[in-house]
């Protein structure tokens, strides 16, 4: 959980070669290659008129959390192992999409969250094996490379 947390700092920190591949008033979208993995980066971007602590609220990932309300992305959230206050393996589950053409995926993860003196937010998470959860009938097993979100304090 903790390299996750490192590599999504190093991200953050490193705006060289994010191209935008879509973009709405609220949201922009850029991508760039990884490399890590044969693949992409994808990153969103957007201002929202709340506190730092109320936007958390909604998309911090915890269990019985505001995420599975507003996101139709997320259908289930559960913690398997709570590690400490701050780490957790979580098990994530998501609908079946396309008229059930893609099937419904779950993802095991190891969760951290943390709060940076400026007021930052982050959860960052990876994907792991966990003897309590293996992989469920009718669900396609998700990998997830480090991934996460930071909730960051604007002025105003």
């Amino acid at each position: 959980a903790e390299a996750a947390a490192e590599q999504l700092r190093l991200y953050r920190q490193d705006p060289g070669g994010w191209q935008g591949c879509r973009s709405t008033r609220e949201v922009t979208v850029s991508w760039r290659p990884s490399t890590e993995f044969a693949g992409n980066l994808y990153k969103g971007e957007g201002i929202l008129p709340g506190s730092p602590q109320d936007v958390w609220e909604c998309i911090k990932p915890v269990a019985g959390g505001l995420r599975t309300k507003w996101d139709q992305n997320v259908k289930d959230f559960e913690v398997i192992e709570a590690i400490s206050d701050t780490v957790s393996v979580c098990r994530t589950t998501t609908p079946s999409a396309c008229m059930r053409i893609i099937s419904p995926r779950e993802f095991v993860d190891v969760v951290v969250m943390k709060q940076y003196e400026d007021g930052t937010l982050q959860s960052a998470a990876t994907n792991v094996e966990h003897p309590l959860c293996p992989p469920q009938p009718n669900f396609v097993r998700g990998f997830n490379y480090p991934c996460g979100c930071f909730c960051i304090p604007v002025p105003g």
